[in-house]
C-alpha cells in the first residue's frame, strides 16, 4: 500500500487508473493545485454549514467554537462556499507566491 503521493510510482497504479480503495484522495495534497484561498471571518459566521455542505472537496470543517475554515491541504480554491455564503463571511484571496 502507498504511504503517500511521494511513494507512488507508476506501477502502483491499477490498469485504467481504477480507484479500487475508497478514501484514497486523502495521500494527495490537491490544495497545492489552488490560486485563491477562502478566508473565514468569524465574527460574520454563524455557523450555518453552507459552506460545508457545498464544498465538493469536503475540504470545509467545523472548529470547536462552531465557525468553518477550509482545510488548505485538500481545498481547491474554487470558491463555492464564498459563493454561497449568505452572510458574506468568506473572502476569496490570491495565493502568495
Amino acid at each position: 500500500m502507498v504511504e503517500s503521493e511521494r511513494d507512488l510510482r507508476c506501477g502502483d497504479l491499477e490498469v485504467g487508473c481504477v480507484v479500487s480503495q475508497p478514501g484514497n484522495a486523502r495521500f494527495y495534497r490537491t490544495g497545492d493545485w489552488r490560486s485563491f484561498r477562502p478566508v473565514v471571518d468569524r465574527a460574520k459566521c454563524i455557523g450555518c454549514g453552507v459552506c460545508y455542505l457545498l464544498c465538493p472537496d469536503m475540504a470545509i470543517r467545523r472548529r470547536a467554537d462552531g465557525t468553518f475554515e477550509a482545510d488548505l491541504y485538500y481545498c481547491k480554491g474554487c470558491g463555492i462556499c464564498a459563493a454561497e455564503c449568505f452572510t458574506g463571511c468568506i473572502q476569496m484571496v490570491p495565493e502568495e507566491e
